[in-house]
């Protein structure tokens, strides 16, 4: 391959923000190359003809002379410009207050724009993580010397969710071997209760069962169904977990709405409390095309805000001689091209998107329109065969590229399924038939939900050939619980 070639693929396949960052590293590096800000301007430069090179040289020293005397006039704008003053008094008079005489922002939160959106809003600064916000709050707290190392130790046995993963024996057997301190069990015991009244609620718990229950433990009193929440969580919870609420309902003497009422309140509680705590920055993704229905047809435009237009720098353009073979005139020169090399790679690239783009919203018209269950089945052989491009050619354009439609954000490759046959002959996507399995779920008798096998008969009787493991697979791909796990009380 020929090293346009190699760089038109290697730009093809980068996600809109390593490719803006692989621009600003080339911008940085080739002085040729500059970023068009405002009106259309040629990506390229002929440097053969020498009417372009003078009239690029003129333009330039005329642009530099109107700026000099831009500059010379704003200086002496600035010169003759009075001075803003305010007469401040010394001294204020005694019953008033300052903001009485003079304007004062508003304080009490966020600095807002005119529009008055916070501008603190979704700033992605990463935050710290869980032994981090531990390890504060112990370094804060009235404790001797020795409960801090304890502490401290059991602090690095807990994990990102919350909960501590070794026996609180093995914890006491290491401290008292490599501290050489003469501890107690109880000792270990006693401050890992303190760890465990920290934030966030739950932290620290060995099981499911304590973590739910230190997070019953601060709830007042008067909290309705509080006792006995705290009595299934103690001994019901395997039932709860298998959905065994006839079996909880005649041990706890509950009936149904009151059995409900104290599911409700667990269910307030969060089993993973160190996720609370998370070090993980936002990530945001920029789509790079737009889709949008105008006169009754669906169109697909690039994001303009993608990178910058970028184009040959005519000045430095004009400084390549044809004859010199000098080591300055060498570098210009192959400046030069791998500028125009990039340029051209950048418009192949930009090229390429718009065109899968346009495929994959002809074939998914009906997904944009009706959603999901309209979904058609679709490979990239389709596509490939479509525009006459290699198959790789259409992998490396739907991977990390994202499309912007009424219905959300997606990336190109969602528009991509494999397909179950039906009982006409035709085709129905996966994609498809995922939409399906979740709408019968979700419009499912709470108290009698669907098996495996009874969705895999409803889709069969209309006429969509699938199996019962392939709805399995479908359903756990989902994260939905099996029916005996999402059974309700009526």
């Amino acid at each position: 391959m020929t090293p346009q070639l190699q760089q038109a693929i290697r730009l093809l396949q980068l996600s809109t923000l390593e490719l803006q960052a692989q621009i600003q590293e080339t911008l940085e590096s080739n002085p040729m190359l500059e970023a068009v800000e405002g009106a259309d301007t040629d990506a390229d430069v002929d440097i053969d003809t020498e009417a372009q090179v003078n009239s690029g040289l003129n333009e330039t020293v005329q642009r530099e002379a109107l700026d000099d005397g831009g500059r010379q006039v704003a200086d002496r704008d600035t010169d003759n410009a009075p001075e803003p003053t305010q007469d401040i008094p010394e001294e204020l008079p005694v019953d008033s207050n300052w903001e009485d005489l003079y304007d004062m922002p508003a304080t009490g939160g966020a600095p807002a724009d005119s529009d008055g959106r916070d501008l603190f809003e979704n700033q992605s600064a990463p935050g710290e993580d869980l032994r981090a916000h531990l390890l504060w709050q112990i370094h804060l707290s009235s404790m001797t010397e020795r409960d801090r190392v304890i502490a401290m130790t059991i602090i690095d046995a807990i994990n990102d969710d919350g909960y501590l993963l070794e026996p609180i024996e093995q914890i006491h057997a290491g401290l008292a071997q490599d501290q050489e301190l003469d501890l107690e069990l109880d000792e270990v015991e006693a401050v890992l209760r303190m760890v465990q009244h920290l934030d966030p609620a739950g932290v620290g718990a060995r099981d499911l069962a304590e973590c739910l229950l230190l997070q019953l433990e601060p709830l007042p009193p008067e909290t309705p169904w509080l006792p006995q929440a705290r009595v299934l969580v103690r001994e019901h919870l395997e039932a709860l977990g298998s959905r065994d609420l006839k079996a909880i309902q005649r041990r706890l003497g509950l009936k149904d709405t009151e059995l409900q009422a104290v599911i409700a309140l667990i269910q307030r509680l969060n089993p993973r409390p160190g996720a609370l705590i998370s070090t993980s920055a936002p990530e945001y993704v920029i789509p790079d095309v737009f889709v949008r229905k105008r006169d009754g047809h669906w169109q697909v435009e690039l994001n303009p805000d993608i990178a910058p237009r970028l184009r040959v720098n005519p000045l430095y353009a004009s400084f390549v001689r044809r004859a010199d073979t000098s080591q300055d005139n060498v570098y210009l020169r192959n400046s030069l091209q791998e500028a125009r090399w990039f340029i051209k790679s950048l418009q192949s690239r930009s090229e390429t998107l718009l065109r899968v783009g346009t495929a994959i919203v002809a074939h998914q018209r009906g997904f944009l329109e009706q959603g999901d269950e309209a979904m058609k089945p679709l490979v990239l052989r389709d596509i490939a065969e479509q525009l006459e491009m290699h198959e790789s050619t259409i992998s490396r354009v739907t991977t990390q590229k994202y499309m912007h439609t009424p219905r959300g954000v997606y990336e190109f490759k969602y528009f991509f399924s494999s397909h179950v046959g039906t009982a006409d002959g035709g085709e129905c996507s996966a994609t498809a038939i995922r939409a399906m399995i979740r709408r019968l779920i979700a419009e499912e008798p709470q108290s009698k939900p669907l098996s495996d096998s009874k969705i895999a008969q409803i889709l069969v009787d209309r006429g969509i050939q699938v199996a019962r493991r392939t709805v399995a697979k479908y359903r756990e791909a989902m994260a939905i619980p099996p029916s005996n796990e999402r059974k309700r009380l009526a």
